[in-house]
């Protein structure tokens, strides 16, 4: 059935369980949901080119991965357990110095297949030589929102550099015409971008309807430095620049206090929960979540790089943000399994603008089906518990985006290449950074 992968046609997917009961769901040509229910298999009969059985595995909308660096699955693994600082000027920063465009290419379309394999079928990512990036998300057949990190450290020319390779990445990624891949600005940190950078990429985000794309409090050492050098924390700071909208996406954001998601809700800015890198870096606090969703802030979920998780696991990692929200402000009852599901899917959709992140009629069918099969669907009790705190990655059998078929039953097309060539374009990478005297 090969020919399901090759073309983009009506499906009708069978006898699959949304919430507490069975249904099937039918998928126009144009991949939105056009049917659900029980009639749905008699009202679309003749009409669906492609089956796909579902055999009673749990439906979710496809995974929404608000804050990654795609190409760093080619670090996966070279630099842990090192203090934060020393990890990054030791290890991160001089490797990736080294990064080409065929880099960023093979290691962005490995990430791809990683999350296809995994149920994520979009992502917020920002790093270098995006516009290779653009071309390997065009080839995986999943969403992306694409930004080029920003970072001029205060000197005029860096910036002006910066603001051409924003602007370029903008203006090509246009021109491939692909709705599944959009762009945002990418300011790095408070701590790497001057205000003129930032208020810069505030209005140009706004000139074009982008999102902007930030790491945000994510350590105490963040909040110290910029209150002495801005006398704000950086919300507050931010917020003067003009870069906390309904358009940022905000994250890690460990150190926020009450009046920082008090400004997050005012302005309508998400934040971005990336609970397994915090803890493995150690950044000493747990996102105050139950402060911002008291003030009417949203909050998304992402996994941050594979050089800091080290992989991209969105099943994996809603177990990870629902425990260590309990664990860390002792509560049994903060961010059950449901909400933290809609953090994943609806909130991850809505703050990136690609629909409403549900298995509803009218949206894009963007969907995963996991596997009944699995133990850790055994009992289920109640599917969101399962899906949460019992099952990781490997219990999504089957996903879609756009109402195209990218796995089923677990067979993704063109894996083996892609792997054999991340591999190769890794270890080169590596090699190149020893034989450098910066590496």
């Amino acid at each position: 059935m090969t020919e399901i992968f090759d073309a983009k046609g009506a499906i009708l997917v069978r006898n699959v369980r949304v919430g507490e009961g069975l249904t099937d769901i039918f998928i126009d040509r144009e991949g939105v949901i056009a049917g659900m229910g029980g009639g749905t298999r008699k009202e679309f009969r003749g009409e669906a080119e492609f089956v796909i059985e579902g055999n009673g595995g749990v439906a979710l909308p496809g995974l929404v991965n608000t804050h990654t660096h795609a190409a760093m699955t080619l670090l996966r693994g070279y630099a842990d357990d090192m203090p934060l600082q020393e990890w990054l000027a030791q290890k991160i920063w001089p490797l990736e110095a080294h990064l080409t465009g065929d880099d960023v290419y093979w290691g962005t379309l490995l990430a791809c297949m990683e999350m296809i394999r995994t149920g994520t079928t979009a992502f917020n990512d920002m790093y270098f030589f995006m516009e290779r990036a653009a071309e390997a998300v065009d080839r995986s057949g999943i969403r992306a929102t694409l930004a080029h990190g920003f970072i001029d450290l205060s000197l005029e020319e860096k910036r002006e550099a910066e603001i051409r390779a924003t602007e370029h990445l903008v203006s090509h990624v246009r021109s491939m015409q692909n709705p599944r891949i959009r762009t945002a600005v990418g300011p790095h940190a408070v701590y790497t971008v001057s205000p003129e950078g930032l208020t810069w990429c505030a209005e140009y985000a706004k000139e074009q309807d982008i999102c902007l794309h930030i790491h945000v409090s994510e350590t105490e050492q963040e909040i110290t430095e910029c209150v002495a050098r801005y006398n704000a924390r950086p919300p507050v700071h931010l917020d003067r620049c003009g870069c906390l909208t309904p358009r940022t996406v905000a994250a890690h954001c460990c150190w926020l206090d009450r009046e920082d998601c008090r400004l997050f809700g005012e302005r309508g800015a998400w934040a971005s929960h990336n609970p397994s890198s915090n803890m493995k870096l150690a950044v000493n606090r747990a996102m105050p979540y139950e402060w911002l969703r008291e003030a009417g802030a949203g909050v998304t979920l992402g996994t941050d790089g594979c050089a800091s998780n080290n992989n991209l696991d969105m099943m994996e990692e809603m177990k990870f943000a629902a425990l260590l929200q309990k664990f860390y402000w002792n509560s049994q009852t903060l961010l059950p399994a449901g909400e933290t599901l809609r953090m994943a899917t609806e909130s991850g959709a809505r703050a990136l603008g690609i629909g409403p992140g549900t298995l509803t009629v009218g949206a894009p069918a963007d969907l995963v089906i996991l596997d009944p099969a699995r133990s850790c669907m055994v009992p289920l009790h109640h599917p969101d518990s399962n899906v949460v705190y019992a099952c990781n990655g490997d219990s999504v059998k089957t996903t879609l985006c756009d109402g195209r078929v990218l796995m089923l039953d677990r067979f993704i097309p063109g894996e083996a290449e892609v792997l054999k060539e991340a591999a190769r374009v890794a270890q080169d990478l590596v090699e190149r950074g020893k034989d450098s005297p910066q590496g």
